[in-house]
Formats: structure tokens, C-alpha cells, sequence
């Protein structure tokens, strides 16, 4: 049986690759999807990766995969130090949540460093760079149960 993960990204990470390239990276966020799905595939797990400026939207997508009983990793982006809402929608998560970020937000000024979504993650992966994503999936397999992919 596949799982079903939502990996969802908030603010800003549509400009991926264009944005800050010395912080994020040059990687697009279409180039870490196609990674995802892939390597998603080999864990036997089912992704539904999306991507929104809007806390509404995000709101929404949470309280979607809690009624589809889904686990997730969540880059919350700029949700992450100042949005209760968002908060309040990831606490509703039953299954394992894993907070991702694309830096190191503890090396950065503190604006950065306090993430909400924290409080209520299972586990928080931050400072790999587009890799994170990777990582993050290969944690949720395991904590679902499913064997990581290594290689």
C-alpha cells in the first residue's frame, strides 16, 4: 500500500532558483518536484506537491491532507516565524509532519531563527539546500514504516 505525503512549500519558494541564489540555491522548485515524484516512486509513496503565496491556501492544503489522513513535509517559507493560522492548521496533522527549510535558519538573523511550525513538527530538517527535500522524504518513509532509499 502507498502512503500519501503532501509536500507543501510556502511563500517565495516559486522563485527558487532566481531568488538569492548565495541563500536557496539555483535549483528551481520544478527540478526539486521532479526529485521528489522520483524518488518518491522507489519508496512507494504517493506526493502531492504544492506550492502557494497565499496562508489561506496553505491553511487549506493542511486541513485537506488531515481529512485524507496524510503525512507531511512542509516548507512553510515565511509562514514559518509569524503565521498562527498556518500553525493552527499543522497541529490538526495526526500522521508524522517533518519541517523543512532550505538554510540553516539557526545561523541566520533572528527574524529567522523562531519557526512556529516547529512546535508541532515531528522532526525539522533545515540547512541541506534542495537536498533537504530528499532527506525529508527518506525520514517520512521511514517513519511511516517503508524502507529509505539510499543511492
Amino acid at each position: 500500500m502507498t502512503e500519501l505525503v503532501y509536500v507543501l512549500n510556502g511563500s517565495n519558494l516559486n522563485m527558487l532558483g532566481k531568488r538569492e541564489p548565495h541563500l536557496y540555491g539555483t535549483t528551481t522548485l520544478a527540478q526539486i518536484e521532479q526529485q521528489v515524484q522520483a524518488l518518491a516512486t522507489k519508496l512507494e509513496l504517493t506526493c502531492e506537491f504544492r506550492q502557494t503565496n497565499s496562508e489561506a491556501a496553505m491553511v487549506d492544503w493542511l486541513q485537506e491532507a488531515f481529512e485524507r489522513d496524510a503525512a507531511v513535509i512542509i516548507n512553510p517559507a515565511g509562514f514559518s516565524f509569524a503565521s498562527v493560522p498556518v500553525f493552527d492548521a499543522v497541529k490538526l496533522i495526526e500522521r508524522p509532519l517533518i519541517e523543512l527549510h532550505i538554510t540553516n535558519i539557526h545561523k541566520r538573523d533572528e527574524t529567522y531563527r523562531h519557526s512556529l511550525i516547529s512546535r508541532a513538527a515531528t522532526g525539522v530538517i533545515c540547512g541541506l539546500g534542495a537536498n533537504g527535500y530528499l532527506v525529508a522524504l527518506q525520514a517520512m518513509a521511514m517513519a511511516l514504516g517503508k524502507s529509505p532509499h539510499f543511492g
